[in-house]
């Protein structure tokens, strides 16, 4: 999936430790290492329900956002096919506290917060302030602001 290029990436880094857990589907190890890195990285305790089954073929393409595009999109994404929240919407992209964008990868290159190590709400200060040289707003992310 164009959405998801690179994550191969990731995927290859956790394989080892999916190895020694073969309990676990895959769908469960992954949602399982989101949880750890919140924890770790100081976000709030995040509970871990097992139980997924992995999937043989995946989603169909157009399931994640585009990130050069704005609300309606969105919208068309996260409420149409996922049946959330415009709410649901702005918590999620919260998520951008964390990690960065490689230009190979998306397209666009740097980290939405100073310290993308760090899980705090600092993605929406940065959102709302002006822009800084070496931190990066997406278009999808402005958007959350230009539907206000």
């Amino acid at each position: 999936h164009g959405a998801n290029n690179g994550i191969h990436i990731a995927l290859s880094l956790l394989e080892s430790t999916k190895q020694e857990f073969p309990i676990l589907s895959h769908a469960d190890f992954y949602q399982l290492a989101g949880v750890v890195a919140v924890e770790v990285t100081g976000g709030p305790d995040v509970p871990f329900h097992p139980g997924r089954e992995d999937k043989v073929e995946p989603p169909v393409e157009g399931r994640l956002p585009d990130a050069t595009k704005g609300c309606d999109h969105l919208r068309q994404v996260f409420v149409k096919q996922m049946g959330l929240t415009d709410k649901d919407i702005v918590v999620l992209s919260g998520a951008h506290t964390l990690g960065r964008c490689h230009k190979e990868r998306s397209g666009f290159e740097g980290p939405w917060t100073s310290n993308p190590l760090y899980f705090d709400n600092s993605y929406f200060k940065e959102l709302l302030s002006e822009d800084k040289e070496g931190l990066l707003k997406l278009p999808a992310d402005k958007a959350l602001l230009d539907d206000a």
